[in-house]
């Protein structure tokens, strides 16, 4: 009977992604079913953390996020969870030999969170590498079903994407980073005086990122390319209207793209895809 508890431990991972992220969702349906599971378990655990220090107002976070990585360690180690996540996580880890050392490196980015932290060019780069650089680690080692070799060979694209992901999130979320949670991820940056010369500069490097990531997706395997192209192709058109919104604007309001304007965006991708990559 523990099937029944594996398979709603994975339905509630699949649940979690759908509630918070639209376009992650689309994304993971253009993957091959039969690795669409184990990325709503990588989606489920890093959401879990970031609720944690992102919305649990009025609550320990530190204690909470404490209990979250000794949690994880014993269901790592006992190869069981009664938490749904935490198991669809385990699972997921043990069949692809995912490493523990990730696993640490997200947990320790997630805790820098948890205080006010001026960030320098050594700091940002390690908050980027536990928080998303890691993730889409996770997520390759999926892809390529578990092939070392393979996983080596596509690593550094993986990153790069992870970072232009996480520094469009960023400047999507400047406005409630800053007045909510009172962080200011960019390096040396005064967000009193963000400007556009500022944000000129963050954007050049995405560009630059974006471009050598797209070279790492043409060699993902068929199981997932679309997918990840799809992911791609949704932030590349939130990181287009970013640009088009001037500085001010961006730490006044939070920049959106709609539901419906996604769906349209995946449909158009399908063909862009057929044609292009």
């Amino acid at each position: 009977m523990k099937k029944l508890f594996d398979e709603l431990s994975y339905k509630v991972s699949k649940a979690t992604t759908k509630q918070y992220s639209t376009s992650f969702s689309l994304g993971i349906l253009a993957l091959s079913p039969k690795i669409r599971n184990s990325i709503y378990a990588i989606y489920g655990y890093v959401r879990l953390a970031d609720e944690i220090v992102d919305s649990f107002h009025g609550f320990d976070k530190q204690k909470l996020l404490s209990r979250f990585r000794d949690e994880t360690l014993l269901a790592l180690e006992e190869k069981i969870s009664l938490n749904p996540i935490l198991q669809s996580f385990q699972e997921t880890v043990h069949k692809y030999e995912i490493d523990y050392e990730l696993i640490n490196q997200f947990l320790r980015s997630m805790e820098m969170d948890l205080h006010k932290i001026d960030y320098n060019s050594d700091l940002y780069k390690e908050y980027i590498l536990g928080s998303a650089e890691v993730v889409g680690l996770m997520c390759l080692q999926i892809f390529v079903d578990g092939n070392k070799e393979e996983f080596e060979r596509l690593k550094p694209f993986a990153m790069i994407l992870g970072s232009a992901f996480q520094k469009v999130n960023f400047l999507r979320d400047m406005k409630d980073d800053y007045e909510i949670l009172g962080r200011t991820y960019f390096p040396n940056v005064d967000i009193t005086s963000f400007d556009q010369n500022v944000k000129s500069e963050i954007e050049k490097e995405i560009e630059t990122e974006f471009s050598q990531a797209l070279e790492g997706i043409k060699k993902l395997p068929n199981s997932s390319r679309f997918g990840v192209y799809l992911a791609y192709r949704y932030y590349v058109s939130l990181f287009n209207k970013i640009k088009k919104t001037s500085a001010n604007k961006i730490i006044n309001q939070r920049i959106r793209i709609s539901n419906s304007r996604k769906i349209s965006l995946m449909m158009g991708c399908y063909v862009e895809y057929k044609f292009s990559i």
